[in-house]
């Protein structure tokens, strides 16, 4: 399987680096089309793809042979840009698979900028799949058959988890949940570490405590088959410390902060796949 790859940022090295340690393809099958050269020469030393310059219009350069050749494309660039780079590669890329990691980008805008191109996966991973900790929601377009789909999540999946979702909108939904989600969880480290530091720790000490609490807290999460709400009431004891926490906790509708602001997020993924469309 060759795989060329558009973009040379973190979740593109992040994608082909989790590959070639799983073993999911090798090196030389791997093209990175990056413009700034001092991110390719990067790239090429640490992983050893091949690498190039974007395609020039009108010229049969080596990064447009490469894309003929390639049986997937991901497409791993800003949003903003997605449009333009769209515009010069979609008489290159033949009947590939398209996967897409760019946020708010919709699959029907991806087929129409690609000029009816059917074979699309549109993924959103979040930032833990830069160190293989990753979750991403992925939807594929009507025209993606099953081997498209096993080819995609073997590309997403050397990150971390991949959720199969039914559409854009779960996408979109995706973005409010895990997409954006480490940042409720730094909010709440950060918070943590606060209230340890205003309880005399240092900021050091502060760290290590909000840190460990959370990291072990969520892997006993995930490797229970009981509940987190089961997992919450067994720490907490009839008028003891954490039923107080808990109960101050609910005062400042904390709870429903969370899901508020889950759902702000999805909202604003709304707005802003419908701000790209256009």
């Amino acid at each position: 399987m060759k795989i060329a790859f558009i973009g040379g940022g973190n979740m593109s090295s992040a994608l082909f680096g989790g590959m070639l340690a799983r073993g999911g393809v090798a090196a030389a099958d791997v093209l990175v089309i990056e413009p700034t050269a001092a991110v390719r020469e990067r790239l090429h030393a640490q992983h050893g793809v091949a690498v190039d310059a974007p395609p020039v219009a009108g010229q049969d350069d080596t990064a447009s042979a490469g894309l003929r050749a390639a049986d997937v494309v991901v497409f791993a660039v800003k949003p903003q840009v997605f449009r333009d780079v769209a515009e010069q590669v979609k008489g290159l890329i033949g009947g590939a698979l398209v996967v897409s990691v760019a946020a708010g980008i919709r699959i029907a805008d991806i087929s129409r900028w690609l000029d009816g191109h059917t074979r699309i996966v549109r993924a959103m991973p979040n930032t833990p799949a830069l160190i293989g900790q990753g979750i991403t929601g992925v939807a594929a377009s009507d025209g993606a058959s099953a081997a498209d789909r096993e080819r995609a999540a073997a590309i997403l999946g050397a990150v971390g988890q991949v959720v199969w979702c039914d559409g854009d909108d779960r996408i979109d939904a995706v973005t409010g949940i895990s997409g954006s989600g480490p940042a409720y969880v730094f909010y709440f480290i950060e918070a943590l570490q606060r209230a340890a530091q205003e309880l005399g720790f240092g900021e050091a000490e502060a760290r290590q405590l909000a840190l460990g609490t959370f990291t072990g807290a969520a892997q006993l999460a995930a490797q229970s088959e009981e509940s987190v709400g089961t997992l919450r009431e067994r720490v907490t004891s009839p008028n003891g410390t954490t039923a107080a926490a808990l109960a101050t906790l609910a005062e400042h509708d904390v709870a429903d902060g969370i899901v508020a602001a889950a759902r702000a997020a999805y909202s604003r993924a709304i707005e802003l796949g419908d701000a790209l469309s256009k």
